[in-house]
């Protein structure tokens, strides 16, 4: 275990998350919190960067073209991180990463509130975009 998976958790906790299941050998934490709108986040350490990924929405079909151009639009408002679509293109997901070497408090908190933010923002449209 690294002193950067260390790291990032005590910033987790000091942000006032839980953290509800560790992965120790792979470095990966994973933390909710429903009022922000953050359920399943995962926290990965990965050499010197980290990956926060949490999952948006599954597609039920294709949306097309017109959905993934407003998906596009969104991110211009996002603060930090972006909405991404998986390998296939069924799921959406919200994902940053952020350099190990110095991270610091404020840039994780940073990217949360960004998360929860978007969430917050564009949540119904989101929602719609899953039917």
């Amino acid at each position: 275990m690294s002193d950067n998976y260390e790291k990032v958790k005590e910033f987790v906790l000091e942000l006032g998350f839980r953290i509800d299941e560790e992965i120790p050998e792979e470095e990966i934490i994973i933390v909710n919190d429903e009022e922000r709108g953050i359920r399943n986040l995962v926290i990965d350490c990965e050499d010197s960067v980290l990956v926060i990924e949490q999952l948006i929405l599954k597609f039920e079909q294709n949306p097309g073209a017109q959905v993934f151009e407003r998906i596009l639009q969104m991110n211009r408002e996002l603060v930090f991180g972006a909405f991404v679509l998986n390998e296939t293109s069924d799921t959406l997901l919200y994902r940053n990463t952020l350099a190990l070497c110095n991270l610091d408090l404020n840039e994780l908190e940073s990217t949360l509130n960004a998360l929860s933010l978007g969430l917050a923002e564009n949540g119904e449209e989101l929602l719609e975009f899953a039917n």
